[in-house]
């Protein structure tokens, strides 16, 4: 989940420049895979909705993988979707890692982590992060990590959040392009980007809902009117306020207690219907 993200301008070769604190939690896909005879990759999946083809970020990287390497093994993917899609939460980048991953395994490590952090970086600009074993600071298109400071991801991790996705999704290049038209009144300026996550860094009692910063929150709420209409209802009602993830549509409330889980839970599955994805979560990582 993206707890912080300031996206600061665009860049020449169109990639967006960002500042972003992300962190994994303790729900995701699995997958699964297995060697098979002959030289293929296939990919199963649960959810008929996501493609089996090419196009997944799971099979793109096996390609690469075999490219990079010369293994010429076959392996059969088996994806358990958990995470939805259009959601902004990086499910299909968790999955194209855990490829690189369970193949580098299965192909007696051909290749070293950085070069597939390097493939990753090129499969998607978040795919790096899921790398990580706890929580970073993103910066540049989002390849650039470097380990949040001890004190204060002990902040974060551990802490529940209750995630919530309405039926509807959104398409991230969509959202990029909404904020590039608005230029540069929707960009946060890197210095000021900067110096926002410095000072909630260095204010050992500031909390994760100090952080909650993000830079589509403004455009897809007027585009959404479903969020920032969930949003005021939880303000008004718990006192809490409902974070976007990424570019959206899935949003998360810091949780303090099981009966506010279930609460706006109950809340957000009466306003948003059946089809809500609601799931609880804590924030995953390796602290000192």
């Amino acid at each position: 989940m993206n707890l912080f993200l300031a996206i600061t301008g665009c860049r020449e070769d169109g990639f967006h420049e960002l500042v972003s604190v992300a962190a994994q939690i303790d729900v995701g896909d699995k997958l699964t895979a297995q060697l098979t005879e002959g030289r293929d990759f296939q990919l199963r999946c649960d959810d008929p909705g996501v493609p089996v083809d090419d196009s997944n970020l799971v099979l793109r990287a096996a390609n690469m993988f075999r490219e990079r390497s010369d293994w010429t093994g076959s392996v059969a993917f088996d994806l358990q979707k958990v995470t939805p899609m259009g959601a902004g939460l990086g499910g299909g980048s968790s999955d194209a890692v855990g490829a690189l991953k369970a193949l580098n395994t299965l192909a007696g490590k051909r290749l070293p982590l950085a070069t597939l952090r390097d493939i990753s970086a090129e499969l998607g600009s978040d795919c790096p992060l899921f790398f990580e074993e706890r929580p970073v600071v993103m910066r540049g298109r989002g390849e650039r990590l470097v380990p949040l400071e001890d004190h204060a991801a002990t902040r974060i991790v551990g802490r529940e959040a209750l995630v919530v996705k309405p039926p509807f999704g959104v398409n991230t290049a969509w959202a990029y392009g909404r904020l590039a038209a608005n230029a540069p009144e929707d960009y946060l300026s890197e210095d000021r980007a900067e110096r926002r996550l410095a000072d909630w860094v260095g204010n050992t009692d500031g909390s994760p809902e100090d952080l909650g910063y993000n830079s589509f929150a403004g455009p897809i709420g007027a585009k959404f009117v479903a969020l920032p209409t969930m949003a005021r209802l939880i303000a008004t009602q718990f006192d809490r306020k409902l974070h976007l993830s990424g570019s959206g549509s899935a949003c998360y409330v810091w949780i303090r207690d099981s009966k506010e889980r279930e609460s706006i839970g109950r809340l957000v599955r009466e306003c948003w219907g059946p089809k809500t994805w609601i799931r609880s979560a804590k924030i995953t990582g390796n602290v000192a």
